[in-house]
């Protein structure tokens, strides 16, 4: 209860003072506020296509409805007041395709929108060559309502706000034209059956209008008071999703976005996957000869060529740790042909490596340990600060065939598990033995595959 009184607070705070709303989208970062104002301004294009629309709708109706003009009428008010409108909405049109429009054209616009809208209702009457009162009672006066919801696309009350009490201000001077325009005869009846069926003026029915003019404006301003606070914090967190998809796997974010009861640690999956752990050789040494500036730069565009084999193969780095690499295939997104893709995109790795000169023509090479088996996936950390990562001793043997590639001179080497999903036949796997790493009790058959050599 309370949290509804406060939210129903902020509502008509942000409904009395719209500088609020001003406020509150100058203290959003800058690329947010940009995009929270390019939906806006791609709205006014619908608006002025459904603008469009209404013409279409109105002079469709004069054309085929019967025209009783005299020769004491100089000229059809309609099609006039159609024109212009046309010609408005097209120039409306126009502009909100190639600039966003200004606040003072956008209020002119609502303001003009309904005065158009009330100078057609008035020349019914000299149209069909009746009272001022006649025009009380088309159903013209429906559009009102119409012009009042297309300012709701917008998304920001206070144009909805202008629309409706310019609504009701023209009803109410509409009305007061025809009780003045004839002193002898104000027209005023309270029978509500002589009104009905003359062209007499019933004030409570007029009042009834007037009313529900101003009570759809409320209603649709603080739905849209509330529901830019939403739309507002949704394109924050939106942005806040993406900027975070940097630091942990799409997948993840993906998640996290679907989840129903929120993120917590220590929620994890088990699942049969093929890690590869790549790392620079002699990082050190070279990280000596650069100063902070270039080791940084050199490192973001080594990381850039490795990472674009491993994501098209389908894995997903899960770690970057100083110089390394950690990625996994088949989880945290799924990847039949994990232990393949995995090979495959070491192959590539280390043929991009050949080819590329990072910085001033620095040549990197990189080694690289691949091994498949069941590891568990999830979410570490504390309550305020979690981090995906992977675990299981099958992680830190491919950490370890990374590091045994100093001991055989070469570049790729990858476990039997490996070998036996990738298939021995596709790619030409060499075995360099058995080996016993620390952790494991029975000893690892691995393998070598040269770099040049293409999946079968």
């Amino acid at each position: 209860m309370t949290t509804t009184s406060t939210s129903l607070r902020q509502t008509f705070h942000a409904l009395l003072n719209p500088a609020a709303t001003g406020q509150q989208m100058s203290r959003l970062p800058p690329r947010v506020g940009e995009r929270i104002r390019d939906q806006q301004e791609s709205s006014e294009v619908l608006i002025g296509l459904v603008q469009m629309g209404v013409v279409v709708i109105l002079g469709v109706l004069y054309v085929i409805s019967p025209k009783k003009f005299g020769p004491d009428v100089p000229f059809a008010p309609v099609p006039w007041v159609l024109s212009i409108y046309l010609v408005f909405t097209l120039m409306r049109l126009w502009w909100a395709t190639r600039a966003r429009l200004p606040n003072w054209f956008l209020y002119f616009s609502v303001v003009l929108d309904m005065a158009l809208l009330m100078a057609l209702i008035w020349s019914f009457h000299l149209q069909y060559r009746q009272p001022a009162s006649f025009y009380l009672k088309v159903p013209t006066l429906l559009y009102v309502f119409t012009f009042i919801a297309l300012r709701a696309l917008r998304f920001e009350a206070r144009f909805v706000v202008v629309a409706g009490l310019t609504a009701a201000v023209g009803w109410l001077l509409m009305v007061g034209y025809v009780i003045v325009i004839d002193p002898q005869d104000s027209m005023i009846t309270r029978d509500y059956v002589h009104y009905m069926t003359s062209n007499s003026v019933l004030l409570g029915a007029e009042f009834d209008k007037v009313v529900s003019i101003l009570l759809v404006t409320a209603i649709l301003a603080i739905s849209l008071t509330r529901g830019q606070r939403l739309l507002i914090q949704a394109v924050v967190d939106n942005s806040t999703a993406q900027d975070l998809s940097r630091f942990v796997p799409k997948e993840v974010v993906r998640r996290v976005r679907a989840s129903e009861q929120g993120v917590v640690a220590g929620e994890g999956e088990v699942a049969v996957a093929t890690i590869l752990f790549t790392d620079i050789e002699g990082f050190t040494t070279l990280s000596q000869s650069m100063d902070p500036t270039q080791l940084i730069h050199t490192l973001n565009e080594y990381f850039s060529v490795v990472a674009e084999p491993i994501e098209r193969h389908g894995g997903t780095i899960t770690q970057f740790q100083g110089d390394a690499i950690l990625a996994s295939f088949n989880l945290p997104e799924p990847e039949p042909d994990h232990a393949g893709h995995a090979v495959q995109a070491a192959i590539e790795i280390q043929a991009l490596l050949q080819r590329h000169r990072f910085g001033d023509g620095i040549e990197l090479r990189s080694r690289i340990g691949i091994n498949s088996g069941t590891v568990v996936g999830g979410l570490v950390g504390t309550g305020n600060r979690l981090g995906y990562t992977l675990h299981g001793d099958d992680v830190n043997l491919a950490a370890r065939l990374e590091q045994m590639n100093k001991e055989y001179g070469t570049r790729i080497i990858v476990s039997d598990s490996t070998a036996q999903l990738a298939g021995r036949g596709r790619f030409a796997f060499r075995p360099l033995g058995e080996v016993r790493t620390r952790g494991r009790s029975g000893p690892t058959t691995i393998y070598t595959i040269d770099p040049a050599t293409p999946a079968a």
